[in-house]
């Protein structure tokens, strides 16, 4: 038998994952660590303190596993975070992440400058302070310093990476985040490089998910508790590490994760770089499957519309899952009738996601009478939540993506009710898979296929993974709910102006 591990870096913890070639955790732990906020607008993230976070989690996961030999181990990471390092690849300012919103006034030179139409059409990325490139400009301009004693500009990946094994790789998926690479000409763009003043030798050196950077330092693999190095593996994104541990290893398959926010993540034969995508702030990246590439679209509130409901309206159920055991929500939500609510709920409390990128916007209800219940908000919350998806979905059909079935992961797929209720409103099965740290997984895939585990990724998923229950759509709630979309997607038109004046 043969081990790997996955290595997800998160925003706010990190967890590392231990696992048996067929796909069985045998070793797990999790650390957390702070974003500091600055000041308004800011965010950013002591990279040295994560890296000592990281080796904490490998060693306590290598540990709990009872064994002193892994394959390799392969990487999940936050997206479009900037270090800094010298050349021996010690930060020189904290990470700046990619929640981070102080880029507007680069993002309006790159408009001036580049266009957006040209930056989507090479690059995959909306002009959006998310991205890595305004980044690096805001570092130009107001850290001239810092940018000048850069040996190079990395990413969680790389960074991590250079700090196992010396090297500094990045895998083709996570440089595709950064609004820097060409997707067409499959490089470093030596265009947007040029423009800005950057030479592409202060980047990581490119390679695909999967593929060995290098053997981790012996020391390194003696502090974890192993008996020998194991090789270090490119893995990519979080999101589409997700996206291979839930089985996106074919075009029309979608992946949906349900947590604080919400992702849905498109498998595609080809990057669609069309004006349907640019226009709805659609981002498109290279997988961490060879020959796919990604569509991403998102809800920053996702389950987070939930937990405010449950903190601020269900008390009672709050202590009656003390005494249970149970979760809140699914007592919450134990009631909820698998009739459509007749409510319609904007979930934008805290801004919206996709297509619209709206800060400003808030959220509202319409529908309420005095025999509104509680129960029948929770299911409009729901039903909220997935008709801004549908939305989503839709204009990726308008832009020539097919999308055949959603793989359902997350808090949120724990939820009989909400996966029937994706179902119906998206016309798509929803299968859920049996897997529960489905970032960790995908990155461990990576490191098994890096290190000759798995012939593939599609080998690896077909060994792993199990899929348990698959939602079908119900023709005649379908049919009820295609009313109510049509009457959602009013909504936000008609509330915007107002709103944005809260």
């Amino acid at each position: 038998m043969r081990y790997v591990m996955g290595l997800d870096i998160g925003t706010s913890g990190c967890r590392a994952i231990v696992f048996a070639e067929d796909g069985t955790p045998l070793g797990s732990a999790a650390r957390e660590y702070p974003v500091d906020i600055p000041q308004p607008m800011w965010a950013e993230q002591d990279a040295e303190a994560v890296w000592q976070h990281a080796q904490d989690a490998m060693r306590e996961a290598i540990t709990a596993a009872r064994i002193d030999r892994i394959a390799a181990i392969g990487l999940s990471v936050q997206g479009e975070a900037v270090i800094p390092v010298d050349d021996q690849g010690n930060a020189l300012r904290p990470a700046i992440l990619g929640m981070d919103t102080r880029t507007e006034e680069q993002n309006r030179w790159l408009a001036a400058t580049f266009g957006a139409e040209y930056l989507f059409e090479r690059t995959g990325m909306p002009i959006h302070t998310i991205n890595t490139l305004p980044k690096l400009l805001w570092l130009k301009q107001y850290a001239p310093e810092i940018w000048s004693r850069a040996h190079r500009f990395l990413l969680y990946e790389d960074f991590l990476i250079h700090k196992m094994c010396g090297r500094a790789a990045i895998s083709r998926c996570l440089a595709s985040r950064t609004q820097l690479y060409d997707l067409l000409d499959d490089c470093w763009s030596p265009h947007i490089l040029t423009t800005i003043g950057l030479d592409a030798q202060r980047l990581a050196t490119v390679q695909p998910s999967g593929v060995a950077a290098g053997e981790m330092y012996p020391a390194l693999a003696t502090q974890l508790g192993l008996a020998r190095p194991p090789l270090v593996v490119t893995g990519g994104h979080d999101q589409a590490c997700g996206a291979l541990g839930a089985g996106l290893i074919r075009p029309g398959l979608a992946m949906v994760s349900t947590g604080t926010a919400e992702v849905v993540e498109i498998a595609m034969p080809a990057p669609q770089l069309n004006e349907v995508l640019r226009k709805g702030n659609i981002s498109v990246y290279a997988h961490v499957v060879p020959g796919l590439y990604l569509a991403m679209v998102l809800n920053h509130s996702g389950g987070l519309v939930l937990r405010w409901y449950r903190d601020t309206f269900c008390e009672g159920e709050i202590q009656r899952a003390q005494v249970s055991g149970r979760s809140a929500y699914d007592l919450i939500l134990a009631n909820a009738s698998p009739e459509p609510s007749q409510l319609l709920f904007l979930p934008h409390l805290s801004g919206s996601g996709t297509p619209w990128l709206d800060i400003a916007s808030k959220g509202a209800v319409l529908g309420l009478t005095f025999g509104t219940t509680r129960r029948d908000v929770a299911k409009a919350i729901l039903e909220g939540l997935t008709f801004e998806l549908r939305i989503n979905l839709d204009l990726l059909r308008e832009g020539g993506v097919v999308i055949d079935e959603l793989r359902a992961i997350g808090g949120g797929a724990r939820s009989e009710l909400w996966l029937q209720l994706k179902a119906d409103i998206l016309g798509v099965p929803v299968v859920r898979p049996a897997v529960t740290e489905a970032a960790c997984l995908g990155a461990a895939l990576l490191a098994g296929v890096g290190a000759g585990v798995y012939a593939d990724a599609a080998q690896a998923v077909a060994q792993v993974l199990h899929l348990t229950r698959t939602y079908q759509p119900d023709p005649e709630r379908a049919a009820r709910y295609e009313r109510l979309y049509a009457l959602y997607r009013a909504v936000y038109p008609a509330v915007a102006p107002i709103s944005h004046q809260l």
